[in-house]
């Protein structure tokens, strides 16, 4: 094999302790469907905490990982989330999913969404 080659002997192996957001991605690129995804632990946080865990608990945990947003800032999810209102008597609540890509020339959210959509769709019901 020569240096130029990029066949799977080259490849650093995905996992989820290697690469936390992209470990479920595809080799060919194609974007990964509900079936993959829940084969791969797909929504198990989402199951856990919408079973198991009061609001309180799910900032916490947030915090706790150290999660912070994909933008220039990275601020830090975990507090974002605990800003959130806790008034019981609010009954529309919205939640908003910037995808804009403001950064020039690149294409790291778009890989995301396009090819892990449920990665995002997970975090969004969590949220």
């Amino acid at each position: 094999m020569t240096l130029t080659s990029f066949g799977p002997a080259n490849r650093i192996k995905r996992s989820a302790e290697t690469h936390p957001l992209t470990w479920r991605l595809r080799d060919d690129g194609e974007a990964v469907w509900l079936d993959e995804y829940q084969a791969k632990n797909g929504y198990a946080a989402a199951r856990k905490a919408f079973a198991d865990m009061a609001q309180d608990d799910i900032v916490q945990t947030v915090k706790d990982a150290g999660l912070k947003g994909r933008g220039g800032a990275g601020f830090p999810t975990g507090v974002k989330w605990g800003l959130m209102p806790k008034d019981e008597s609010i009954n529309i609540r919205y939640l908003l999913c910037n995808a804009d890509e403001m950064e020039p020339n690149t294409w790291k959210d778009r890989m995301l969404m396009e090819q892990l959509p449920h990665l995002l769709i997970e975090g969004m019901l969590i949220a």
